[in-house]
């Protein structure tokens, strides 16, 4: 129940036109900004009235303004001043004798421009509040002041309204104290306001702006009241047989089931497979559905079985398999993946070599010489082997098929390494 930033920059702009402007153009722009009748508009008038109860807080053409907007806009023909929430404070203004002349004045003229039959009662919100405030004769005789009680029983007001007794509401303050530093009689917007009196000196426009503009979007309908503390209540011993009330922990954590929606019949074949080699020898055929067609199944179930003390059996097998593709990419695999024996890859290439000189068919002939020589490329260059130890017989074996353009790579590498 406060006013937002924007809305206090409206207000607050409103009244600093205090100066060039007459007083319906401000109120009319009141009424657009801020909804008639509406709990918005409640609030920033009741915001108003606060700034209004303090004479330090807006400058006398600033608090006319005020006054006018409170009271155009709670007022209408069929109603008068008696739906006005804001006709006490009218009346405690008109009686103050402390303020000044023009300000009870203006407020009488309010106050009676509802009543009076005259086309002209309102003539004089026609004018600026500066104007107003200069052209004011307080030496003429028809600015009388009438008496408080008359005022209340004029428009209607409780000289003894009784108060709401709440402790709470009672303790509460205004959201606007006075500084105590400053004198009571002192007044920002006088001359006499100054040093001479121990007071702090005049803020600057744009500072005092910046305060009021703050000021009204601190400012709430509830004031500043003393928190209720309730504490909470003591937990009562549990009785015999009476059931204990438990509050268990809540904290879980999501667990997600990848498995969920996977195709899990790709493997189910190669699963079986493996399962079967561990209990005995496969036939020919699944061995070679699961090695010849399989190297990254052959590279990962051997990576496993590096430390096992069979180890050295599926080397030998792997040795003395044929030569193929698939053969060369699982032992290449294994070189980039674990240390091996120098005696098993010796071995290994020595069987290459020797599968590539005992082929027939010249074409299938190349094809493997070309996939040894391009294997013993990757081995020298990541120094997996030793050159010295095959130095002879890889150097006979690219002399011997010089034709092919990967063995002369592999020729001029040897010659490098020398």
């Amino acid at each position: 129940m406060t006013l937002s930033a924007d809305e206090s920059v409206k207000l607050f702009n409103l009244l600093r036109a205090a100066d060039q402007r007459p007083f319906l153009e401000i109120v009319s722009d009141f009424e657009s900004s801020f909804p008639a009748l509406s709990f918005s508009q409640f609030v920033v008038s009741f915001s108003l009235s606060t700034l209004l109860q303090d004479k330090k807080m807006l400058n006398p053409a600033q608090r006319l303004v005020g006054f006018a907007i409170l009271h155009q806009a709670y007022n209408n023909k069929s109603s008068a001043n008696s739906n006005n929430p804001f006709l006490p404070l009218f009346i405690t203004g008109a009686c103050n004798e402390e303020a000044e002349r023009y300000e009870r004045a203006f407020i009488l003229q309010l106050l009676s421009s509802d009543s009076s039959p005259s086309p002209n009662s309102k003539e004089f919100l026609k004018q600026s509040a500066s104007h107003y405030i200069k052209s004011f004769d307080p030496s003429l005789s028809l600015h009388v002041f009438p008496k408080r009680e008359q005022l209340e029983q004029q428009y209607g007001v409780k000289a003894h309204v009784e108060p709401f007794n709440c402790p709470f509401k009672d303790a509460s303050l205004l959201n606007a104290l006075p500084d105590p530093d400053l004198p009571h009689c002192s007044d920002p917007n006088s001359s006499e306001f100054d040093l001479q009196h121990g007071a702090k000196p005049k803020l600057g426009s744009g500072d005092r702006d910046e305060t009021l503009i703050g000021l009204l979007s601190s400012l709430s309908l509830e004031g500043f009241g003393p928190p209720w503390a309730r504490p909470i209540p003591p937990q009562l011993p549990v009785q015999d047989g009476e059931l204990v009330w438990l509050n268990p922990g809540d904290n879980h954590e999501l667990l997600w089931d990848y498995s969920m929606c996977v195709d899990t019949s790709r493997g189910t074949v190669v699963r079986d497979l493996i399962a079967k080699a561990l209990k005995g020898p496969l036939a020919p055929s699944q061995q070679e559905e699961l090695v010849e067609n399989n190297p990254l199944i052959a590279v990962e179930v051997l990576t496993k079985l590096i430390n096992s003390p069979e180890i050295a059996d599926y080397f030998t097998v792997l040795v003395n398999m044929d030569m193929s593709l698939h053969s060369m990419e699982v032992v290449n695999r294994l070189t980039t993946a674990v240390e091996l024996p120098s005696e098993f890859i010796r071995m290994y290439i020595t069987n290459c070599i020797s599968s590539c000189e005992n082929i027939k068919d010249k074409y299938m002939q190349n094809r493997l010489v070309r996939l040894v020589c391009v294997f013993l490329q990757s081995l020298i260059r990541n120094n997996i082997i030793n050159v010295k130890d095959l130095f002879i017989e890889v150097q006979a074996f690219c002399i011997e098929f010089s034709r092919i353009r990967e063995a002369a790579a592999l020729f001029r590498l040897l010659k490098s390494l020398e």
